[in-house]
């Protein structure tokens, strides 16, 4: 299952320049304005009018991007409502099935097959559930919504591209709200800068070709920032008398240095001893712990949720035999409004928390270390009722 609140933003390499239409305004007038764009780009007017043909305003669209609750959970009870035994059969099955297209992309990209199953199965349960909404009206929605329109408005000449090179029907194309598209769900940017035509056909299809996607996805990955050959996610056991804030993204330490100071792997071995890593602790001091490798940053660039990229990485260590997590005795967390309170007195203080959105992020994590260190407490990153009480 698709969860769209959060937006695929992974871009290409080579991006094309933002479009000059102001967003907001009368939208046919909006879709006139790209349409002569396009055609000052170099499009013709024929091949224009044809892709804007059909063009229509989705309100169900701006609604699916106003609609945020699902990753206000935590990491425990996120990963355990979409991380299936099902899915680990159907990911064992197609690591089977698409085990030569998983040689290539490790031999072409340097992506391990967990993390791209892992993907997969995320975005559209291996190709399932690929989203039902028109992708040009998707993103003409969200270009003329004034929320984000650099991001979306340069996707509009990306399909147009496409289109042209036989590669997206503007009428018939369907995906995720946001516009991405496929069984890895690409934007299409993405498409452009990082299309492979994995299985021969002279077309890269998303939608219909998992050697499509996944050479797609892993060559992504690579120009994303992806190392050949490193972990990425790692769960560790701690000691109770850790420095807890040096923990955190945005603390790092070599493993030997982490090994020193009593990490441990809870299974197997640690990475190398002089890679770079953050102990990651997504319900604090009390909860599972995870050693995040450099590999870990680059699933930020897939997908800016916390608690979606943390279940991702984790997801894709049980597909290559991790063992279930140890959920320990976490503190409980807290409610929504509790949550918006917190980031309310955050803000307040002068902390950047990326916004009052009832989320734990990681801008509001390293607010709220800063406050517990100042204040004396355990300084582990995750939000209490006494933090929240001491504020």
């Amino acid at each position: 299952m698709r969860f769209p609140l959060v937006l695929s933003v992974a871009l290409g390499l080579a991006a094309p320049a933002l479009a000059n239409v102001p967003c907001g305004g009368s939208f046919s007038s909006f879709v006139g304005g790209l349409k002569q764009e396009a055609v000052s780009r170099g499009h013709s007017s024929a091949s224009v009018d044809r892709f804007f043909a059909n063009a229509r305003q989705d309100p169900s669209v701006i609604k699916a991007d106003r609609a945020q609750g699902i990753f206000q959970m935590s990491f425990v009870d996120f990963s355990r409502r979409v991380i299936s035994q099902n899915r680990i059969d159907n990911g064992k099955r197609n690591a089977q099935k698409y085990d030569a297209v998983f040689d290539a992309v490790e031999r072409n990209y340097g992506v391990s097959r967990g993390v791209l199953l892992a993907f997969w199965a995320l975005e559209t349960d291996y190709g399932q559930v690929q989203g039902n909404f028109n992708t040009l009206n998707s993103l003409l929605t969200l270009s003329h919504d004034c929320r984000r329109p650099e991001l979306f408005q340069p996707q509009v000449f990306a399909a147009l591209e496409l289109y042209e090179r036989g590669d997206f029907d503007p009428v018939n194309t369907k995906g995720a709200w946001a516009g991405e598209i496929g069984m890895v769900q690409m934007l299409p940017e993405d498409i452009l800068a990082n299309g492979v035509d994995g299985d021969g056909d002279g077309h890269v299809s998303l939608k219909t070709s998992p050697a499509d996607a996944l050479m797609s996805g892993g060559k992504m990955l690579r120009g994303l920032g992806w190392r050949a050959n490193e972990p990425w996610l790692q769960e560790i056991v701690v000691p109770q008398n850790l420095d807890w804030a040096a923990t955190g993204l945005n603390h790092t330490q070599t493993v030997s240095q982490w090994a020193k100071q009593g990490v441990s792997a809870r299974s197997g071995a640690l990475g190398p001893s002089n890679l770079p890593a953050s102990v990651l602790l997504p319900m604090g001091r009390n909860g599972p712990a995870f050693l995040a490798y450099p590999n870990f940053r680059v699933y930020f660039e897939w997908n800016k949720s916390f608690v979606y990229v943390t279940t991702a990485a984790y997801f894709a260590t049980r597909l290559e035999g991790a063992p279930v997590f140890d959920a320990r005795n976490p503190e409980p967390g807290l409610s929504d409004g509790q949550m918006k309170s917190l980031q309310k007195k955050l803000s307040a203080r002068g902390h950047d928390v990326g916004g009052i959105d009832g989320i734990l992020g990681e801008k509001t994590r390293e607010a709220v270390q800063k406050e517990q260190v100042r204040l004396g407490l355990p300084a582990d990153a995750w939000p209490t009722a006494a933090l929240l009480s001491k504020l």
